[in-house]
């Protein structure tokens, strides 16, 4: 692998992976909280949303901070800042808190953080490796982002099975210290043009805009990726949905199945960061799209959990061969004055139609289930033998039509 010859982008692809990981620990956790709380899949659409929408919004101003000012001191104060709101996640379940209101807001202060260092992650890469290695450390970058997805997923499901969210939300926070050290550490010698000037986030979004359409080849890359995330991203949250309610499987094998799309995108990496330059990028993209969609029907019409997971395998492999290499087609055809804001661009838009593409929050339906209907099924989560060391759940009925079910097992984590 090329890029890794080059300190700098060693060092962040090894504090990045192990960020991310903790990333998908909370991200998985989130979701997992919200329905044990509400027993509502439009609760976790919500929380999905909530994310979203504040890093859609504020991608644009992202963009703008990465042309602007120094792109690793914005990636150190955003780190820092999404550590703290992990850390205070972890402290609030840790003193009881058990809202899903509150969950939720607290994961959404997270996207703003999130929403403000987009276009300095993303432009971030173009310094730490020449041009002639930017394909390979694109799809490297890549990589360990779904890398994480798989390892984070995973290690969620078995922190959930054996200690509880609170260890997940504290596992977030510290991981976040190791892209903190790898950013302190690194010897930058490359020096970027700044734009100079007042900072006008409207009109750079404008000026963003008339650019992306001026451009085919970048604008042919905003729409497959704004039509990728309104397809393929809320398959992820509604994992933890089709986990209990459809294969009607254990948090052990949740995690499994969360972790299947970065599993799948961690095998399609030697072929796109090897072979795939052999192939023209249309030929790449056009490829993984059939792949793609085909494994999100194969998941939908899943009998069980074992097929769900193949399609699932699928999925991820289409979605970094298409998240890589339309990436990599932005970052050679844009202008350098214009890579921050253009490359937050289509991450913002991503956001904001994956937030289309969750449902609408709402009560859960009365007799969904009913007693002596022969579907009985085993929670995600059992109650544990002794007494709870936290409140009582209470919140809005369940889904048998009766109170909410006792799940202190959840809460005395």
């Amino acid at each position: 692998m090329a890029a890794f010859r080059y300190r700098n982008f060693a060092l962040f692809w090894t504090g990045a992976v192990v960020s991310n990981t903790g990333g998908w620990v909370q991200n998985v956790t989130v979701p997992y909280v919200v329905f044990r709380l509400t027993d509502s899949a439009a609760w976790v659409g919500f929380a999905s949303f909530s994310l979203l929408i504040t890093a859609s919004i504020l991608g644009p101003v992202g963009g703008t901070l990465a042309d602007r000012f120094d792109r690793r001191t914005v990636l150190l104060v955003m780190s820092t800042a999404q550590a703290a709101v992990a850390m205070a996640l972890w402290a609030a379940w840790g003193a009881g808190v058990r809202s899903p209101g509150v969950i939720i807001a607290m994961a959404a202060t997270s996207g703003v953080f999130a929403g403000l260092m987009i276009g300095s992650w993303q432009a971030f890469v173009s310094e730490l490796v020449p041009r002639e290695a930017l394909l390979n450390a694109v799809t490297l970058n890549s990589a360990q982002f779904n890398a994480a997805r798989a390892f984070g997923p995973a290690i969620g499901g078995v922190i959930l099975a054996l200690v509880g969210p609170g260890w997940a939300f504290f596992v977030n926070g510290v991981s976040f210290l190791a892209v903190i050290a790898a950013l302190l550490a690194m010897r930058l010698d490359r020096v970027v043009e700044k734009a100079v000037g007042r900072m006008h986030i409207v009109a750079d979004f404008r000026e963003t805009i008339r650019y992306v359409r001026a451009s085919a080849g970048i604008a042919a890359c905003v729409i497959v990726v704004a039509a990728l995330g309104f397809f393929e991203s809320p398959v992820f949250q509604l994992v933890v949905v089709f986990a209990e309610d459809v294969f009607v499987v254990d948090e052990w094998v949740f995690g499994v199945l969360s972790a299947a799309l970065g599993i799948g995108a961690i095998l399609a990496t030697p072929f796109v960061a090897g072979w795939g330059s052999t192939f023209r990028r249309q030929v790449l993209v056009a490829g993984a799209i059939l792949l793609c969609g085909t494994s999100m029907a194969v998941f939908a019409l899943a009998p069980n959990a074992y097929v769900g997971f193949v399609g699932l395998l699928g999925v991820g492999a289409g979605y970094l061969t298409i998240a890589s290499s339309l990436n990599t087609t932005i970052q050679l055809q844009v202008d350098e004055q214009m890579r921050g804001k253009v490359l937050a661009f289509p991450r913002a838009q991503h956001h904001l139609v994956r937030t289309a593409g969750q449902p609408a929050p709402g009560r859960p339906r009365r007799g969904d289930r009913t007693p002596g209907d022969g579907r009985c099924r085993r929670r995600l989560l059992r109650p544990r033998a002794g007494p709870p060391a936290g409140p009582r759940l209470s919140g809005p009925p369940g889904r048998r039509g009766g109170p909410t079910p006792d799940r202190s097992g959840l809460i005395a984590q």
